[in-house]
């Protein structure tokens, strides 16, 4: 059994979402088996939290012992986990007690950085915002791609109402640089390694999605009819790499490259 206590007011499944990795995996099951208590009371279906309201999650061994992430570096200023598909960024910040310098989508896997003390997160702060921290991911797409290797601009707008982003050659909206290189063709799809020059939200899959090449299992961008003939369910999208620049207490890690154990 594991259980929480409630800050903020919130729905029972973004609640166990943002708290609970392993209950969020069985989130369905848990609620048919009304294997979920709130305040001691078993429930059945997605109900309103309100903070100081008390959570139990009764899952099986199994269940319970899933992760949610894997170490792939840790000392006394930093962890970097390899998250898993299908977790919120925030039950991992949740179950390590961690302080977040960036997030990744809840189906994007691979690795999230997290600081564990003040100095540490203003200098990870820093190197975001200053782009000294290059990222590199791999996305299956949809369709083979025109060149070996592009960059390609852009620019997009935010939709705050739909939560989604617009991309388009010209006009309106923020520059993005997406460069892409070929690794793989898999039949009528194509692995690709993506190098972010700019960070904005949902960039690789909606500008992948604009320039006809959409990533393979993406509910927001991606092809709905391909996705549901190869049930395809999350997106192919995996944090594949991160190297710092960086400086003062995090000196040590400069030029520094993590590279994930996950592969699509």
């Amino acid at each position: 059994m594991k259980k929480f206590t409630v800050s903020e007011e919130s729905s029972l499944r973004n609640f166990t979402d943002n708290v609970c990795a392993q209950a969020s995996f069985c989130f369905r099951r848990l609620l048919k088996a009304r294997e979920v208590r709130v305040n001691g009371v078993k429930v059945g279906e997605d109900v309103r939290l309100f903070p100081g309201d008390e959570v139990c999650y009764y899952m099986t061994p199994a269940e319970e012992a899933k992760r949610a992430f894997s170490v792939v570096y840790e000392d006394e200023n930093i962890l970097v986990a390899d998250k898993e598909s299908g977790v919120n960024s925030e039950a991992v910040f949740c179950e390590t007690g961690l302080i977040p310098v960036h997030r990744l989508d809840r189906n994007t896997e691979g690795l999230l950085l997290l600081a564990k003390n003040a100095e540490a997160e203003k200098e990870l702060t820093a190197a975001f915002a200053e782009r000294r921290v290059e990222k590199v991911y791999h996305a299956l797409v949809l369709g083979q791609m025109p060149k070996q290797h592009s960059v390609e601009r852009a620019r997009l707008s935010k939709d705050g109402k739909s939560a989604t982003v617009t991309v388009q050659a010209d006009g309106a909206g923020t520059p993005i640089v997406t460069e892409y290189e070929v690794l793989e063709l898999r039949g009528e799809c194509s692995l690709l390694k993506i190098t972010l020059h700019t960070g904005k939200t949902h960039q690789i899959r909606a500008h992948l999605a604009y320039l006809g090449h959409p990533v393979v299992g993406d509910g927001k961008y991606g092809d709905s009819a391909y996705n549901r003939a190869v049930h395809a369910v999350r997106q192919n999208l995996l944090a594949k790499q991160l190297t710092l620049r960086t400086g003062g207490a995090l000196g040590y890690l400069n030029g520094k490259t993590f590279v994930s154990e996950k592969n699509l």
